[in-house]
């Protein structure tokens, strides 16, 4: 699609996206996904080996904020099981789900790439790479938080690395970025197979874990780290929603009008290293949660960015909560690996959205 057509494309979603219709569909979609992420949390909190039920854990919370409302858990162990193992892990969850929602909707617009998302920088596989070499060096017995740290500074010295051997002249082309991407990450893979094999037994399984994905290790010490910078990440996504829109026009385009493409993608890298980098520390690596809710909000919101981005980590916070639920509710007494679920449902869903979106629009610019 030419220039000319992308700003035509961007110039009438955006008079549309201004039209009280369009509005009151962007209202209605965010409090559908704010509602359901509230219902769907609560039912999360009601399911596993101690019994509780919706109401039980509405009253445990007015409680605890000083409300004496609502009956508390009859379990003896009700009340501890909720907050030492249920609501770390749910809000872990709705962090996570928001981060990687909000990295892939950034990483597409700034790339004008569709299929773009957290991993194309290579800060999951560097985080990878971290963790596995902990576990190889540390052994069975190694601390968590030394995997998570280690994941943590790998990601985001991945991502640095990938931005520098890609910029040329003081400038960074979107292809050359990319292509870098791949690259170091085809390396990441390397060193992670060479670390499998040269592990231990027991560091193996713990790597390929790791690996998989899981939220089994949800703590509220995690929740302190992750959750403030998923918020700041979010906002400063937010602040820069309006000249992703801009450069949606094109780079000559948006330069015309001010922007500076250059520093908007440094910035732009920069926030989802962060983001992405507190998440897979915490909890494995997630697949196509960052490349199919953009999509899916895309179609539902429009292509403005102060909607997308929202929307998004709502949504991204939505789909990681029930896969999470799925996790540890599809088969008694086991829980199964998050990123397993996601690749399993998220791989043949986006086959058939690029199919839907081609179908209707020629495929997105």
């Amino acid at each position: 699609m030419s220039a000319a057509e992308d700003s035509h494309d961007v110039g009438g979603a955006d008079k549309s996206a201004s039209g009280p219709a369009s509005r009151s569909r962007v209202s209605a979609v965010l409090v559908s996904l704010t509602l359901a992420l509230v219902i769907v949390a609560v039912l999360s909190a009601c399911i596993g080996q101690v019994p509780t039920s919706p109401l039980e854990v509405l009253g445990s919370i007015l409680h605890r904020i000083g409300l004496d409302l609502g009956p508390m858990p009859a379990h003896p162990s009700g009340e501890v099981t909720l907050w030492e193992v249920r609501f770390p892990r749910v809000v872990l969850a709705i962090c996570v789900g928001a981060a990687l929602g909000c990295s892939g909707a950034l990483l597409q617009g700034v790339f004008s790439n569709p299929l773009a998302e957290p991993g194309v920088i290579g800060v999951s596989a560097g985080a990878a790479v971290g963790a596995s070499a902990v576990i190889v060096v540390g052994g069975t017995f190694v601390a968590g938080w030394a995997v998570a740290a280690a994941a943590f500074v790998a990601g985001l010295f991945t991502t640095a690395a990938v931005y520098l051997l890609a910029r040329h002249e003081g400038r960074t082309e979107v292809v050359t970025l990319v292509l870098t991407g791949v690259a170091i990450n085809a390396f990441a893979g390397g060193l992670i197979a060479f670390f499998t094999f040269v592990a231990s037994p027991s560091a193996r399984d713990q790597i390929v874990f790791w690996q998989l994905g899981s939220l089994n290790g949800a703590s509220w010490n995690a929740v302190m780290i992750v959750a403030p910078m998923t918020v700041v990440g979010i906002a400063a996504t937010v602040m820069i929603a309006p000249r992703l829109d801009l450069l949606a026009l094109g780079e000559h385009a948006a330069r015309h009008l001010g922007v500076n493409v250059e520093r908007l993608r440094q910035f732009a890298v920069l926030i989802v290293a962060l983001l992405v980098s507190a998440s897979v520390a915490f909890t494995g690596i997630i697949l196509f949660v960052g490349l199919i809710v953009p999509h899916l909000m895309r179609i539902l919101v429009g292509p403005g960015h102060r909607a997308l981005i929202p929307a998004s980590a709502l949504a991204g916070a939505l789909v990681l909560l029930v896969a999470d639920l799925g996790s540890r509710s599809l088969i008694d007494n086991a829980d199964l690996p998050l990123g397993m679920l996601t690749a399993l449902v998220g791989g043949p869903f986006f086959f058939w959205l690029l199919r839907r979106t081609r179908a209707q629009q020629g495929g997105w610019a």
